[in-house]
């Protein structure tokens, strides 16, 4: 690599594991590199269930050491880092600089109970008409109307709320800044201003404290340099910026779709542990039809809104082998998609956003109780569980593209999956299937690729998400897969879209 490459450094973290890529950018094509890969774990404390923080921030560390060792090996210049994470969760800093308590896991049981008595209070209607977004129990409102209840004096003493991406960044440059797009996802945000606002009147008829509450600052935005600690430690030159990308893992993976402006509509899925799927648009469609749909109108990079829809994706498929693992039975995904591709089709269908799904543990006996319930056979082998998944999952899809289609009141010529979903390609085809048109994959690395070139258009070495876009379409080989049995998946819709339990 010669030394007119520039380096980014894109800490990607998602709900299972996170990541150090070293990306590297010679103003027309990307290539990535990992530099460290590590497991991420909640971890359950008297008080619940927290993220291990110290544990991830060591990981970030030694990702950055391994980064600027191989930079200099390979003679690249590192202009900046960036931190993407999952949405929602989030820690509070105090007037000192000192965190406040350990940042709770989303999954954690106390934000069920605070969302029905926020709903409860101030309907859904008032609150989804002033912030656009989906209603989910772990969504940053309700985890704070719970904190509010267990512990006010945590939040009467915070100065600035950071959502994980932020919090990151904090420690690497000292600077608490709210990006925007991980903000939008908390449920706080009005998505009208172009770059969304604090919805602090909504927010303090909850019962949260708003003076926490930063400036908004959208993707791209230098934060600050490393700190000299940061700095020492690692070895990093102290002149490397803090760039925020696009800080919710979505908004950087969407960011990355290889799509090419002026070529026919087009729709995403975001494929890993969730699957997110969606449109980019410009202004939000906050009507009575998209509260009914549970849409959600998110933050993107370059002023966008990713209009879309939460649906449990992988997440189903990784519990199924924590169980069987727990059962002795040590199977990789690889084998794992093998088995599903040989059971029966259709045998045993479920709703994959089904309540009990959501919470870990337990999802083979989840799967047969729900299988039971709605009088299906109950799935017995490995194979049996995880074709039941991904059928589901497929026939998902195509009930959110056909509502996708509706609320927009346009259709959609083909589907972007982006992420490591992409991975599964039983699934591609399944979904290329169910949706009855052409289906296009890749990059798998599209949340760290998002990341850093964001990263580069902050630098000034990228203009727009056009060019953006193009970049990737020059660096990375896409798949497209193409429907073969639309027939078998539209025979199944209605028995699918029957499946709802209490």
């Amino acid at each position: 690599m010669g030394a007119s490459k520039r380096g980014y450094v894109a800490f990607d973290l998602g709900a299972e594991s996170g990541r150090a890529m070293l990306a590297t950018f010679d103003g027309r094509r990307i290539e990535l590199g990992e530099q460290h890969r590590f497991a991420n774990r909640t971890i359950r404390l008297p008080d619940g269930l927290h993220w291990d923080l110290t544990g991830l921030w060591a990981h970030l560390l030694e990702g950055l050491s391994k980064s600027v060792r191989t930079a200099a090996d390979q003679g690249v210049t590192i202009t900046s880092l960036g931190v993407d994470t999952w949405g929602v969760d989030y820690g509070l800093i105090g007037q000192s600089g000192q965190l406040l308590g350990l940042p709770f896991a989303y999954r954690d049981d106390r934000n069920p109970p605070a969302m029905s008595a926020t709903l409860k209070k101030l309907g859904e209607k008032r609150i989804y008409d002033v912030t656009g977004i989906q209603f989910m129990p772990f969504n940053t409102l309700y985890q704070l109307v719970a904190q509010q209840q267990s512990e006010p004096a945590i939040l009467e003493h915070a100065q600035h709320i950071l959502t994980m991406p932020d919090l990151l960044q904090y420690f690497f440059s000292g600077q608490a800044v709210n990006e925007a797009t991980d903000a939008s996802t908390t449920q706080m945000i009005d998505p009208r201003p172009r770059n969304g606002a604090w919805a602090k009147d909504l927010i303090a008829a909850a019962g949260v404290p708003t003076h926490f509450l930063g400036d908004l600052v959208p993707a791209g935005t230098k934060i600050g340099n490393v700190l000299p600690g940061v700095a020492a430690e690692t070895g990093c030159p102290p002149e490397v910026a803090v760039i925020a990308p696009g800080t919710h893992d979505t908004a950087s993976a969407v960011a990355a779709v290889p799509a090419e402006t002026g070529k026919g509509n087009w729709a995403y899925l975001s494929s890993g542990t969730w699957s997110l799927m969606g449109a980019e648009i410009d202004k939000p469609v906050i009507s009575t039809a998209t509260l009914a749909a549970q849409f959600t109108h998110e933050r993107g990079v370059g002023g966008k809104i990713r209009f879309l829809k939460n649906i449990a994706g992988l997440w189903l498929v990784q519990e199924c082998r924590r169980d069987l693992e727990k059962q002795g039975q040590s199977l990789d995904y690889e084998t794992l998609t093998a088995m599903a591709a040989k059971s029966l089709p259709f045998r045993t269908l479920v709703d994959p956003d089904h309540g009990p799904f959501g919470t870990p543990g337990d999802m083979l006996a989840k799967i047969r109780d729900f299988a039971r319930k709605t009088t299906q056979p109950e799935p017995t082998e490995p194979g049996q569980f995880v074709r039941c998944c991904l059928e589901s999952l497929a026939l998902r899809y195509r009930q959110v593209m056909d509502l996708l289609e509706q609320l927009l009141g346009q259709p959609f010529e083909r589907l972007h999956i982006v992420g490591g979903g992409g991975k599964n390609t039983l699934l591609n085809q399944m979904t290329a299937d169910a949706l009855g048109r052409p289906v296009i994959v890749g990059p798998y690395e599209a949340t760290a690729i998002g990341n850093a070139l964001t990263q580069a258009m902050g630098a000034g070495q990228i203009k727009d998400l056009t060019q953006l876009r193009q970049v990737v379409r020059d660096s990375f080989e896409l798949t497209t897969v193409e429907p073969k049995d639309a027939a078998a998946f539209a025979n199944h819709l209605d028995r699918f879209a029957k499946l709802r339990l209490a």
